[in-house]
């Protein structure tokens, strides 16, 4: 992998882009420790620690919102901008359309929209989130609690999910890999070492040396059992026919279309993150006595501890792996495609019967990655149960979303590589 890395950084292209991606986690890990003033710290920190909910956004953001710096939001708003954006293509005609056929001038439209959605988004996310904590929080977080300066604190939230925004889109188009996923899995790797270094603590603190050993082989069988299913792939044989232009005969060669095992890779896991926070959220809009009930039911009934949450946690990843595998794997388009290159699968008709076939692969594959995925959601909550560790800072879901980017990375780097004749991580 060193040696790969080597002939990377001599390609000038692929070069250019790691270095874009390393620069851009820099600047991400020094948003993180850029502070909001007037904040106490010590009394938010105790304020996180009641919120399971809570801590693993602070996971995502790489400790921004432990820190309540400008980056504390994170990248949510616009991820959940991009959300409502591809619902709407679905359900609105002109929106399809645009996407479909607009070309370049179509995506660059829909990207505007998407920020323009991100920015409002934000900025009801921040304000929820400062009033809240200035309501709710026993403690006093701010110092000055005045309306001058929660508007300074919301713009500064605002400005700051705006500069991430900013910074994914450079990452993807600069960089190398999605610019989103990538800020959320440095977000991860920078929280990784104290949520490790917490769990040891926790554990050996009651001695319990054999269920943490369990603990972490749990952990390696889970990322074997990622890195087989990220990888897994469905080939469909492809033939195309012989023909004759002049004294040469062209064609007749056989093929096959890749169809990825999880086509719908991290982003199901992290639409439906965001999705599972909306309750909480609304809790906090509601006056009372409606906020409050809501709080306490959510605290009682709606934790990642019951079997309500588990359920609706798994039914969105299920769907969202359904969803964003439609709006990424669009077999309508391959099968015409397919039939205007003169190729066709052996034993199907080419056009609307290619179509339905590739559709049937692609649910049926859809169904095993939503499942699978699906279980590593509640995968902490069994494990926990086995080993007895309560501290379960190793959450399958951000393994899930560390493999699954990185894999997505390095088959970006290898397939630049290849281009160029280089052999890459994969061999």
């Amino acid at each position: 992998m060193i040696g790969t890395f080597v002939r990377a950084f001599a390609v000038p292209e692929v070069r250019g882009r790691i270095i874009w991606l390393f620069a851009g986690f820099a600047i991400f890990a020094i948003s993180v420790h850029i502070p909001i003033p007037g904040v106490d710290r010590a009394a938010w920190s105790v304020a996180l620690q009641k919120g399971a909910l809570f801590q693993l956004v602070g996971m995502f953001t790489g400790g921004a919102l432990a820190k309540f710096s400008i980056a504390a939001m994170g990248i949510t708003p616009y991820i959940n901008a991009s959300i409502i954006m591809q619902l709407l293509t679905v359900v609105f005609p002109y929106l399809k359309d645009l996407q479909k056929e607009g070309g370049e001038h179509g995506r660059k439209k829909i990207q505007s929209w998407t920020r323009q959605l991100t920015m409002v988004l934000a900025l009801i996310q921040a304000t929820i989130m400062v009033t809240t904590i200035n309501r709710a929080v026993e403690a006093r977080i701010f110092h000055t609690p005045s309306v001058p300066y929660f508007v300074m604190v919301i713009t500064a939230l605002v400005g700051g999910t705006a500069f991430l925004m900013w910074l994914g889109e450079i990452m993807s188009e600069k960089g190398i890999g999605n610019g989103v996923s990538l800020l959320i899995f440095a977000g991860i790797v920078m929280s990784y070492p104290t949520y490790v270094y917490n769990t040891f603590v926790a554990a050996f603190a009651s001695d319990a040396y054999v269920r943490v050993t369990l603990f972490f082989l749990i952990a390696i069988l889970i990322i074997a059992c990622i890195v087989a299913v990220t990888l897994a792939q469905r080939k469909v044989p492809v033939q195309y026919p012989k023909r004759q232009v002049g004294r040469k005969i062209y064609g007749g060669q056989s093929s096959f279309i890749p169809i990825r095992l999880n086509n719908a890779g991290v982003m199901s896991l992290i639409f439906a993150i965001s999705i599972m926070f909306l309750p909480l959220t609304l809790s906090n809009i509601l006056p009372p006595p409606y906020g409050p009930a809501l709080t306490d039911w959510l605290g009682r009934w709606f934790n990642d501890r019951t079997v309500l949450y588990n359920l609706v946690y798994m039914g969105l990843i299920i769907f969202f792996t359904y969803f964003y595998s439609a709006i990424t794997f669009n077999t309508e388009d391959l099968a015409d495609n397919l039939k205007k290159a003169g190729g066709f699968i052996p034993g199907i008709r080419p056009g609307k019967a290619t179509m339905e076939y590739l559709d049937k692969i692609t649910n049926r594959l859809n169904c095993v990655a939503g499942l699978f995925l699906a279980a590593l959601a509640v995968a902490p909550t069994l494990i926990v149960q086995l080993t007895g560790v309560q501290n379960f800072y190793l959450g399958a879901t951000s393994l899930l979303i560390i493999v699954g980017v990185a894999l997505d990375t390095m088959q970006q780097i290898e397939a630049r590589l290849v281009m160029r004749h280089y052999q890459g991580f994969m061999k």
